[in-house]
């Protein structure tokens, strides 16, 4: 898969400290220049859904779990390998100083009519819905929300910089 972006957290000064691997994965679900993102109102921002990877499981099982827990998208087809964003971010539990993040993003299609979402109790509490939203429209949130947000969140940048490289790749190609 390609590597779209290596990026770490202006916080390091250095890759050199105890740290793990986290992998995971990011849907990117089109219907025509509509993304399903999901809105974090905590955060005040707009995500791609996916999430971790669980043991035992590879890249395109987690993607459909992630997809049908966190959107209740149905009838997940189509699957295709769009690339591979990587992060270091700092991270100061469990005896490690840095989190190394691979978030594996694939294109698919899902039915028009999402079914029931299964979010984990963070989610709830911090606010996570399933929204259709123009990819134009949701770029510019996020970077209004970068520009002016003291609460955003550390993913705010990823989702940026996906957002645009679909509107730079995925909406070119359709049109």
């Amino acid at each position: 898969m390609r590597l779209l972006k290596s990026s770490v957290h202006p916080s390091l000064n250095s890759l050199d400290q105890s740290s793990f691997l986290r992998l995971a994965t990011r849907g990117i679900i089109l219907k025509g220049e509509e993304v399903l993102m999901l809105y974090t109102q905590r955060y005040d921002d707009y995500t791609l859904p996916g999430g971790g990877i669980d043991e035992g499981e590879n890249q395109v099982e987690g993607l459909i779990r992630e997809l049908t827990e966190e959107t209740g998208a149905q009838n997940i087809r189509n699957v295709e390998a769009f690339g591979l964003y990587e992060e270091f971010r700092p991270w100061n539990r469990d005896g490690f100083d840095v989190m190394q993040m691979k978030s594996y993003c694939y294109t698919c299609e899902i039915d028009e009519e999402l079914g029931e979402m299964s979010l984990e109790d963070y989610e709830v509490k911090n606010g996570m819905k399933a929204v259709w939203i123009n990819v134009h429209d949701a770029i510019k949130h996020n970077l209004d929300t970068i520009k002016s947000s003291d609460k955003k969140g550390m993913s705010i940048d990823r989702e940026t910089f996906l957002l645009l490289l679909i509107r730079d790749e995925l909406l070119a190609v359709s049109k």
